[in-house]
């Protein structure tokens, strides 16, 4: 049968979907671009799998989305203390804020983002076929997305992330529209992404040639070659990028995914501009004692009030426990000796001790951030905010002991 014939043939819902037809190493991948909120979409995927017969299922889905979809209240498991003791909890919070994002649009439009991939999903375990989850960790693409932007475009991002949280208007028409044409981690980030080749580049670009490369590497490892198909359920705005990947990437998939899938290294300048300070500082402070036992005293007074204070502040204005508070204060100035665990780590943890979460904190939680007074109600998301603001507080505290201590000396 010609494409002629069979796009004649298809479900009338079919008719004005963007699909794409490659053949890569005698697979044919029928690609179907997907708007992530319309059920018109949803139904063109059931209409595809119940008109073609296809070997396997492909999704823009992560694993840990995928379990989002599978077990929309896995997130009440979590342990709070693990991310926090894990260093996670800034990828947790940028989760949250996403998911907050994708609420309304449930809300507004009447379906949840990425509805279309769950019918693919369950599509494929009705039929018994192979399910390929062939998109990038949320989190390692976020990651690479901050990695990769400059110093101020971040105040940039993190202000259009907390923005898309508070904002209580309805998501305008013309948005709704760049986003079935676009994808969801781009909308989120909404002008960025369009204005930042680097953002760009993380979100569409380098996951358009590892869902390129995944795909080939599930062919390999599952022995496809001539005659077999595959349905691969995408949203619109990979089509054209994961196509012209498929058609022309060369070389091993799977090393080309694993060099994709890494994180990106860690910036080492703020590490050592941080060392740094804190060794002038008790240079300082050492100098000062040579100087004079009472000139000694002061500065290392100043480095214990600076930063214990400012720590005490951030977990005052978190609405922090008493307990948090004191954990803060005595964390904070000995932050230098135990390198691992921020002062608002310490401070987080004694929290999540002191008032343990309840199952209507998580049940709630994803209601209660889309609200300013919900980050101080909600248990769980205060014991974050806690940590942001004790840490920000004590970055300060650093900063400004050090400047008073250098000029009462010099």
């Amino acid at each position: 049968m010609s494409l002629t014939d069979l796009a004649d043939s298809l479900p009338n819902v079919l008719h004005d979907q963007p699909i794409e037809r490659v053949t890569r190493d005698g697979v044919e991948y029928v690609v179907l671009g997907t708007a992530h909120v319309s059920r018109t979409s949803v139904d063109a995927v059931t209409a595809l799998l119940g008109h073609e017969h296809f070997d396997a299922v492909a999704v823009e889905l992560c694993e840990s989305r995928a379990q989002g979809m599978r077990d929309p209240d896995a997130f009440k498991q979590m342990d709070l203390f693990q991310v926090i003791r894990q260093g996670k909890a800034g990828m947790v919070a940028a989760s949250l804020v996403l998911s907050s994002f994708q609420k309304r649009l449930a809300e507004q439009y009447g379906i949840q983002p990425g509805a279309e991939m769950k019918a693919g999903m369950d599509g494929a375990e009705q039929r018994g076929l192979p399910l390929w989850l062939v998109d990038r960790e949320v989190g390692t693409t976020l990651r690479r997305a901050w990695h990769n932007v400059g110093f101020w475009q971040r105040f940039g991002l993190l202000g259009g992330l907390v923005a898309s949280v508070f904002e209580r208007e309805q998501i305008e028409e013309t948005e709704i529209e760049k986003l079935k044409q676009g994808d969801m981690l781009e909308s989120a980030f909404s002008e960025f992404a369009t204005n930042s080749a680097p953002l760009y580049r993380s979100l569409i670009a380098e996951r358009d040639a590892y869902m390129a490369a995944r795909l080939r590497e599930q062919a390999a490892l599952a022995g496809f070659g001539e005659g077999k198909r595959v349905l691969v359920v995408i949203g619109a705005g990979h089509l054209k990028g994961l196509c012209e990947q498929l058609r022309t990437q060369k070389g091993d998939p799977s090393a080309e995914a694993e060099v994709l899938a890494a994180a990106p290294p860690k910036a080492s300048w703020p590490k050592w501009l941080a060392i740094g300070l804190v060794l002038a500082v008790f240079v300082a402070i050492g100098f000062a004692f040579h100087r004079d036992t009472s000139l000694g005293t002061a500065a290392l007074r100043d480095w214990v009030l600076y930063t214990g204070g400012f720590s005490v502040l951030g977990a005052m204005i978190a609405g922090a426990h008493p307990l948090s508070i004191l954990a803060a204060f005595i964390a904070a100035p000995i932050k230098p000796f135990r390198p691992g665990i921020p002062s608002g780590g310490i401070s987080a943890m004694v929290e999540a001790w002191v008032r343990r979460p309840r199952v209507a904190d998580f049940e709630s939680l994803r209601d209660d951030i889309g609200h300013w007074s919900g980050w101080w109600k909600n248990r769980v998301a205060r014991t974050l905010l806690n940590f942001f603001l004790v840490s920000f507080g004590t970055i300060i505290g650093e900063y400004t002991a050090g400047i008073h201590i250098f000029r009462s000396l010099f």
